[in-house]
């Protein structure tokens, strides 16, 4: 495809991943209610440990832009199938009828991995929450600020969302042939770096422990991308080699033919 042509269909797969979001996003207004309840119950746990805190709305149209908010981050979860699978077709037409049959199941993986991942972050907000505020001193009332508040749990649930993704684009990159699977293992050291500096950055409580938990999940997908890289590499190479040997078995023929 000419440059012009990329840039055409980058906008058009942009568009639709933005209309399934503002389909997405519908629903998410409708469900806001039961959402912020389930948003905000880390905070009533708080209440129902005789800890004085609530979410404080400060503006005059704080609550509408939260309702904004909640609803396109529900609509990107609600969605996620369908921009996903944008993001796929966008590089399908640069793959070959294989390889567009393997991406499928790329597609199949990637939603229930973000998902996961997004779970793996709800699980622990609520001690998140609960450790960051025993730093209040005795007597004193923490006001949490509600946007704030919000952009904390959104911005944490969607990163470890991607970062879940992460082995599937390795995966992806190592089937378009751009990398080996052997490189990603001999850098395995510089990503398990990688790995924890991100989950000591994205985890929001002081605690390793946490961090370690969050962290080993991501470790065990990454070596399963590795695994997987490298099968898929051996398969490819001994292919190329049959037909490496075919084709000079060929050309033998051909020049004792022509001797």
């Amino acid at each position: 495809m000419a440059l012009t042509a990329h840039l055409r269909e980058l906008r058009k797969r942009v568009v639709l991943a933005a209309i399934g979001l503002a389909v997405g996003a519908v629903v998410g207004w409708i469900l806001y209610d039961p959402v912020f309840k389930a948003l905000q119950a880390p905070v009533d746990d708080l209440v129902a440990e005789g800890r004085m805190a609530a979410l404080n709305f400060g503006g005059i149209a704080t609550s509408f832009d939260i309702k904004i908010r909640v609803a396109l981050f529900v609509g990107a979860f609600i969605s996620s199938p369908w921009w996903i699978y944008q993001a796929w077709a966008f590089i399908t037409p640069g793959l070959t009828k294989k390889e567009r049959r393997n991406a499928i199941g790329f597609v199949a993986a990637a939603v229930p991995l973000f998902l996961a991942g997004a779970y793996l972050a709800w699980s622990v907000l609520p001690n998140a929450v609960r450790i960051l505020t025993e730093f209040t001193p005795e007597g004193s009332v923490n006001w949490i600020s509600a946007d704030v508040y919000l952009k904390f749990v959104m911005q944490f649930m969607l990163a470890f969302g991607a970062a879940f993704l992460m082995p599937l684009v390795m995966v992806v990159v190592t089937f378009l042939g751009l990398v080996r699977g052997t490189t990603w293992l001999k850098g395995w050291r510089w990503a398990l770096v990688g790995i924890f500096t991100f989950c000591a950055f994205a985890t929001p409580t002081p605690d390793a422990i946490s961090m370690i938990l969050l962290a080993l999940p991501i470790i065990a997908l990454y070596f399963i991308a590795v695994l997987i890289c490298i099968r898929h590499d051996k398969r490819r190479d001994k292919r190329r080699a049959e037909e490496d040997a075919k084709l000079d078995a060929a050309l033998a023929d051909d020049t004792t033919s022509a001797a």
